[in-house]
């Protein structure tokens, strides 16, 4: 970790506040799926099509973002380049409309990408997740059947929940676990107001561990017995060799959210799984020209795009 690496973090998202980039045209999508607790849940997402194309990325945010994060722009300005349609999808809760939330393991939400009429013209997808949407990512390419989705890719992801939440949780982590948790606070007020919760929300704005909302929030609603429960079942780093699909995992040597060290302790020579480390950037941003040895292209999503479209 350097301080480029807390640049590299931090600069991109205080710009895109300051200055937004700017997605390619797009229109609202959506679709649903009966969840067994909480009954119907919508999924929504921001739909760019691309006349004649029939290859289709799906971009999925990390922990407390949405389909507005920075990183899914860029993504999505990526694919236009390389002439792929691109759907940026709101896992449940993130935008700020639902009734219900997520978890690092729900794939359900993707499932239903997959499914609906609208994407059902395509004849490949691919799926890129950033963060803890590289997580989520990585689960649904260990259980994955529909022939269409030809690979995926894992940007600055964790594959082991409790090391990497004993990591956020450090002290010298201060500035990156209160910007998780005031998002994640903002999900949960959202959801708050359409379904009642076991704690209230001044209750859930008074937690300061990453550890504490898994336990008091996360655990409770989604069938876990605590924070430690969850972080065994729903980790992906065991579950690795069980990918369907070509995988990549892009991680960053200087990742301050996502350090290398917690990713490396699990990491395991693994079938199907393609293991890139990146010398410069930092969590889900990278200088433009940033060479990832994937082939031609400027910028790091545009190098990944062309790694999912050869596979």
């Amino acid at each position: 970790m350097t301080l480029l690496g807390h640049y590299w973090t931090i600069a991109p998202r205080l710009r895109h506040s300051v200055r937004p980039l700017q997605a390619p045209e797009w229109r609202p999508w959506g679709s649903s799926l009966e969840d067994p607790v909480t009954g119907r849940v919508p999924v929504t997402g921001r739909l760019r099509e691309l006349p004649g194309s029939e290859e289709l990325v799906i971009l999925v945010h990390g922990l407390g973002g949405s389909t507005e994060s920075h990183y899914m722009f860029r993504g999505a300005q990526a694919a236009e380049a390389v002439g792929l349609s691109c759907l940026r999808i709101n896992l449940r809760g993130c935008d700020l409309e639902n009734h219900d939330f997520y978890h690092a393991a729900l794939t359900a939400d993707l499932h239903a990408a997959l499914a609906s009429e609208e994407l059902r013209r395509y004849r490949r997808i691919y799926v890129i997740g950033y963060s803890l949407g590289g997580h989520v990512t990585l689960r649904l390419a260990t259980e994955v059947e529909d022939p269409r989705v030809a690979a995926v890719a894992a940007v600055c992801a964790p594959l082991d929940l409790g090391l990497s939440q004993q990591e956020i949780d450090s002290p010298g982590r201060w500035i990156y676990r209160r910007y998780l948790l005031r998002g994640l606070i903002g999900i949960f007020a959202a959801v708050s107001t359409r379904r009642p919760q076991p704690l209230t929300i001044e209750e859930a704005a008074r937690i300061r561990t990453l550890r504490e909302w898994d336990d008091r929030v996360v655990a409770p609603r989604h069938g876990f017995a605590g924070a430690a429960d969850y972080y065994a079942r729903a980790s992906v780093a065991p579950r690795l060799p069980e990918l369907r699909v070509p995988s990549l995992l892009l991680n960053s040597e200087s990742d301050p959210m996502v350090p290398a060290r917690a990713v490396r302790a699990v990491l395991r020579p693994t079938p199907r799984l393609e293991v890139r480390w990146l010398k410069g950037g930092g969590h889900v941003a990278f200088p433009r020209r940033l060479d990832v040895g994937l082939g031609e292209g400027i910028g790091v999503d545009t190098q990944v795009l062309g790694w999912l479209r050869t596979r």
